[in-house]
């Protein structure tokens, strides 16, 4: 039994255009049936035990149209799955491989049986711990391998001897050991002990023994490696030999917004000016502002920064209720501020007494006499004697003073 390979759309593609498209290398669909990895297909079809269309094929560069037939073997690829990505903790002593001459155990044998055949994103050695991502899409376990995605990887090491701090600093520039260049490192030391410390290491690459030989090379023994993130994806609250799938959505945010985003960039190209019409008109020149000096505002913040008034809130006055003695416009009025609005307010006073007939500078009788404990209707008290003030008036009481009082302030 035969079936026909099925391509993805073909603007997909390396060319961009579906006029110029001629199909896809023969090893890279048999990578993506989740089959096997790129490599084992190479070595399938130079074993010769691929057939394009009934005929064996002799390189893998054999570029294959959708409506032509490819089998393995003299099977049909299987019919391809969404690309589907797990976390595995993976256990220290455990082998990276899918099978062991020396029969020791691996990753495969600790996976559960209902499991799809899942393939490794790259490699832990058998005394490293921690996460390993699996997947059952070989495009996509090529494409989270290659240095160009740019993910860190993110590992814990526990070293035995003398760190040198600036030694790690200077990993940040890259080294070079037996010959072997390695791209910058970051590493950082987070806890050190009488004879083991803890280091933080973060790069990029992900060559073979990286880490481990780096570390010889500053002369630390790794007596423990743990990897605790691969880019977006983290070890998180997982256990030796537990094992966790990726949601869907968050595959795709993690991977596909970057696609589409050069997507949409190359399908609409604009100049800065279309972007912004106003970048290409000519800028004003503004005058020169006299410098504003602001009050310092001291009262005490909320949770969103906002400034919290210490100050009660006025009661609202229900509908229909007694006027107080004030005006309205007394009320609305607010109150002077400053030796100058206080002055004029005190000369309004004045003449408002002389209009009425009171002669200024003399308080109303009010009916009560100058002694304590005086009765209505009797005589004034004793005047005060020279040199010494009386008593305010009641405009003056209400108004804060006269001008003798503001100036005796």
């Amino acid at each position: 039994m035969t079936q026909k390979h099925t391509s993805p759309d073909p603007l997909d593609a390396d060319s961009g255009t579906a006029s110029s498209w001629e199909g896809e290398r023969i090893a890279k669909i048999i990578a993506r049936s989740g089959i096997c990895s790129r490599r084992d297909a190479e070595a399938f079809i130079n074993q010769g035990r691929v057939e394009l269309d009934g005929q064996t094929v002799e390189t893998p560069a054999t570029k294959v149209r959708p409506d032509q037939v490819i089998t393995l073997d003299g099977e049909a690829l299987p019919t391809r799955e969404p690309a589907r990505l797990w976390r595995l903790y993976k256990p220290k002593g455990v082998l990276t491989t899918a099978f062991d001459p020396e029969g020791r155990p691996t990753i495969y044998n600790i996976l559960p049986e209902d499991l799809p055949r899942a393939m490794p994103v790259g490699r832990l050695d058998m005394s490293s711990e921690g996460l390993l991502l699996l997947t059952n899409d070989g495009e996509l376990k090529r494409r989270l391998e290659l240095p160009q995605t740019g993910w860190i990887r993110r590992y814990r090491v526990r070293v035995y001897g003398r760190v040198d701090e600036r030694a790690l600093r200077d990993l940040a520039k890259g080294i070079t050991v037996d010959g072997i260049k390695y791209g910058p490192i970051e590493a950082r030391l987070d806890k050190s002990e009488t004879s083991n410390s803890w280091l933080t290491v973060a790069l990029r690459e992900g060559k073979n023994r990286e880490v481990r030989r780096i570390c010889e090379q500053l002369g630390l023994t790794v007596n423990r490696l743990m990897r605790i993130s691969f880019g977006p994806f983290v070890l998180g609250s997982l256990k030796p030999g537990d094992l966790e799938e990726v949601l869907q959505k968050t595959l795709k945010e993690q991977l596909g917004d970057g696609e589409k985003a050069k997507k949409k960039a190359a399908q609409s190209p604009r100049t800065p000016d279309q972007r912004n019409p106003q970048a290409s008109s000519p800028k004003r020149s503004k005058a020169p502002q006299a410098p504003r000096h602001f009050t310092k505002d001291t009262r005490p913040l909320d949770e969103d920064g906002n400034p919290i008034d210490s100050r009660p809130a006025p009661e609202a006055k229900p509908a229909g209720a007694p006027k107080t003695g004030k005006s309205a416009a007394s009320e609305a009025a607010p109150e002077p501020r400053g030796r100058h609005a206080r002055n004029r307010q005190n000369d309004k006073a004045e003449r408002d007494r002389k209009d009425k007939g009171h002669p200024a500078g003399k308080p109303r009788a009010t009916g009560y006499s100058g002694k304590a404990g005086g009765k209505p209707g009797g005589k004034a008290g004793p005047k005060p004697a020279a040199g010494k003030v009386g008593k305010k008036s009641a405009s003056a009481r209400a108004t804060g003073g006269g001008r003798g009082a503001d100036r005796r302030r």
